[in-house]
């Protein structure tokens, strides 16, 4: 995984990569407010770079899995690890154009998730013309080195149709 461990405890501000995606807005606007499920997570872009994504998601009480322990909801976790896969390969492909949809999603839980905010952050480790591979770790911001999940997720990329090339497979 990279190196998550340099982001400030938190890491609410929007750390960029010194290559500016052409489709930085567009990502963005998607992964917070675009998909109303990830609206109502609260999502948070912190980090966006080309193949390279962090997202977080705020504690609040409707988010606890298990009031026992207390613990998160394995399926925040598993939604966040998603979404960010997601998001590093969109990243990487021509918005809104192209097209991307979960193939496989495998998660590992390695320890409860506290009762406060949680992170994600995706590196696309292959990206091919209709298949990307992304490793995903799940985390607290205060405690970056302390993984809660990891994920593997293969995401099918779906190019769109360029109008300028006249006879192109949609």
């Amino acid at each position: 995984m990279g190196d998550h461990a340099g982001a400030a405890a938190g890491g609410r501000s929007l750390d960029m990569a010194s290559d500016d995606l052409p489709n930085r807005d567009l990502l963005i606007m998607l992964m917070t407010q675009g998909i109303p499920f990830n609206r109502l997570l609260g999502m948070e872009v912190t980090l966006l770079e080309r193949g390279r994504v962090r997202l977080e998601v705020p504690f609040r009480d409707e988010l606890i899995g298990d009031p026992t322990r207390p613990a998160l909801h394995g399926g925040v976790l598993s939604a966040l690890i998603d979404t960010t896969g997601g998001a590093a390969c969109f990243s990487l492909v021509e918005l809104p154009r192209d097209r991307l949809s979960t193939l496989d999603l495998r998660i590992d839980y390695l320890r409860p998730g506290k009762l406060r905010r949680i992170a994600a952050e995706a590196n696309v480790t292959r990206m091919g013309n209709r298949v990307a591979s992304v490793d995903i770790a799940c985390f607290h911001p205060d405690e970056p080195s302390v993984l809660i999940a990891t994920g593997k997720g293969v995401y099918n990329i779906r190019r769109g149709r360029d109008p300028s090339q006249p006879g192109q497979a949609q």
